[in-house]
């Protein structure tokens, strides 16, 4: 229970912390990405500003033998560049450059219904539904690294 109270809690910071960043402003993102025309960089200012602050998180979970409402770090199955992460953020890019909205974003935004945001969110969710079904499809089954998503999905 008092992991999900912290995980709402980080949440809830996250989605301020793109609200006062004005990062949940789609013309923002697409702006930044126009170098050619209305190029922003304040993107590239808020990425900065998140190094130090990611990087003192992990400096002291560094130093700590468990998180704070776990028994131990969860231990991540290292991998390689592949076929699914470069096909994950060719997607990624895509959809983020195409619509200027990445998943945390639009779900900060979508209270405010602000721009295309109510149609990005549907249909991130449809495409998050729709990866059991198509990775099959697209990936051996026979590989760890998916046998071991669809477990966690279970």
């Amino acid at each position: 229970m008092i992991r999900n109270v912290f995980g709402l809690l980080a949440g809830c910071l996250f989605s301020i912390g793109l609200m006062i960043s004005h990062m949940i402003d789609p013309a923002k993102v697409l702006n930044f990405l126009d170098v050619a025309g209305r190029w922003d960089p304040s993107l590239a200012f808020v990425m900065a500003a998140g190094i130090p602050v990611a990087a003192t998180g992990y400096a002291i979970a560094k130093r700590r033998s468990a998180p704070l409402c776990d028994t131990a770090f969860p231990v991540l199955p290292r991998g390689d560049l592949d076929r699914k992460l470069i096909i994950g953020a060719v997607l990624f890019g895509a959809g983020w450059g195409l619509a200027g909205f990445c998943p945390g974003p639009a779900l900060a935004a979508l209270p405010l219904a602000f721009g295309h945001v109510v149609p990005f969110v549907i249909a991130m969710i449809i495409g998050m539904a729709l990866v059991p079904l198509v990775s099959p499809l697209l990936f051996p089954k026979h590989d760890p690294a998916l046998v071991k998503r669809q477990e966690l999905l279970r």
